[in-house]
């Protein structure tokens, strides 16, 4: 069975699941038990979302798991908080490892106390997949949400998800691959933003777009009250959400924005953070340099908008921005851009060694092509950031990348067309099924 299509059963897996039934070796209840982990906050809400697909299918499921306030709103009475296994970091995972040890045990007694039909673990694939291995060989139906990277590096790590899953659920197409050739059952269903992402701010006006972010952000107004009918270009600047990348990756961009001014005055840049503290660091790196790049950058936090960098990015004529989800939400926003970043040499040479990909941008990983430039490492100066900046803005180059985020977009959505709750109940059936 190729691993990126939906089985043809599908419709008669649904029917049957809604209608309570269960396999003949699993208990005689009429209730389906789904264990459920979600490691981090940004779990949290795809493990809602897939909650609430599985709620709409039928109405008798019983949950058991760990999960935020999203999860708990879909039915989930959280065994212990989220923030217990939202551990990062090498070091604080290895100061936490008897707690988490501690957790798993926890959890295992729960799914045997609650006799669990499947098991989902979101992300955290640390965790999760330890679980899932101990539950797989018990006759729980296993899933692991969210592919770990072995598409990029390790693929070795395969083997270890084939002995913990039945089921992966994969955010991207091109993740499917290395599935297919461990003949492992691999389905897209999808990044959530191509779910959540507000539909408005592609379709309005750019103007009007720009309009609204200011008349809704004080400091917005003030900025842009002193640059009436005076402004060329605005472009949006992500240099990441994490201190580190804020500190590495902001001066090499103010480097260039430096430059840029020096050739068009008139350009307006604007920071979007994610939150009050990010805001003072960025302010804090910005207040060390010239007059001049200070008073044409504004740095906003808005918390009365959850998605006030989506509405910045769309407001924008393009986007100076580090790796990682950001490139994305760009990409799906129609919005060109330019992707700086670096990291530590050791970490970087280490990283060139492991990975397999030739890209760090999402669009460009999507495309199989370099559709979006990426200044990394010693590319990542003030100069060559102000040249490709330049480049991007010329109305050819401009359209050209525009058209090329636009058609990849298109692909993805079109290879991302099933749900997550339909995706594992189809499986689920094929296998147990027959």
């Amino acid at each position: 069975m190729p691993v990126s299509t939906v089985p043809s059963k599908a419709t008669e897996a649904s029917i049957k699941v809604s209608n309570g039934l269960k396999d003949s070796h699993q208990s005689p209840k009429n209730t389906l038990v789904i264990g459920i982990v979600a490691g981090e906050v940004s779990g949290d809400s795809l493990g809602a979302d897939f909650m609430a697909q599985m709620n709409n299918l039928r109405d008798d499921i019983v949950w058991v798991g760990v999960g935020g306030s999203q999860m708990q709103a879909q039915g989930l009475q959280s065994i212990f908080p989220l923030s217990r296994l939202a551990v990062m970091g090498l070091v604080e995972v290895l100061s936490q490892l008897p707690d988490l040890f501690k957790a798993r045990r926890e959890l295992l007694t729960a799914f045997a106390a609650a006799n669990i039909d499947w098991f989902v673990g979101i992300d955290a694939p640390d965790f999760n997949l330890r679980v899932a291995k101990k539950l797989k060989p018990k006759g729980v139906f296993c899933v692991q949400y969210v592919s770990p990277s072995i598409w990029a590096w390790r693929e070795s790590r395969i083997h270890g998800i084939k002995a913990a899953t039945h089921l992966v659920l994969c955010l991207f197409p091109f993740e499917l691959p290395v599935y297919e050739r461990h003949d492992h059952p691999a389905i897209c269903v999808g990044h959530p933003l191509l779910h959540t992402m507000d539909q408005t701010l592609i379709e309005t006006p750019i103007n009007q777009l720009r309009s609204e972010l200011v008349w809704h952000n004080d400091g917005l107004q003030q900025f842009f009250i002193e640059r009436f009918d005076n402004v060329s270009q605005l472009i949006c600047v992500m240099p990441g959400s994490r201190r580190g990348e804020i500190t590495a990756i902001l001066p090499l961009m103010l480097d260039g924005i430096q430059r840029l001014l020096l050739l068009d005055p008139k350009l307006c840049f604007i920071i979007p953070t994610v939150d009050q503290n990010h805001q003072y660091i960025v302010q804090d790196v910005i207040d060390q340099r010239t007059e001049q790049l200070r008073s044409a950058i504004a740095v906003i936090y808005d918390e009365s908008q959850p998605a006030f960098s989506q509405q910045a990015m769309a407001a924008s004529d393009m986007v100076m921005l580090a790796s990682g989800t950001a490139t994305l939400e760009a990409m799906l926003l129609e919005r060109p851009m330019v992707i700086v970043y670096q990291l530590n040499k050791l970490t970087f040479e280490l990283a060139k060694r492991l990975v397999k990909v030739p890209y760090v941008g999402l669009p460009n990983i999507l495309a199989g092509d370099a559709i979006v430039p990426e200044l990394i490492q010693e590319q990542a100066t003030g100069d060559n950031i102000c040249r490709t900046v330049l480049r991007v803005l010329q109305p050819r180059a401009y359209g050209e990348q525009l058209q090329d985020l636009v058609t990849t977009k298109q692909i993805l959505q079109q290879q991302s067309n099933h749900d997550s709750a339909h995706s594992v109940v189809e499986q689920w059936y094929m296998q147990t099924k027959g």
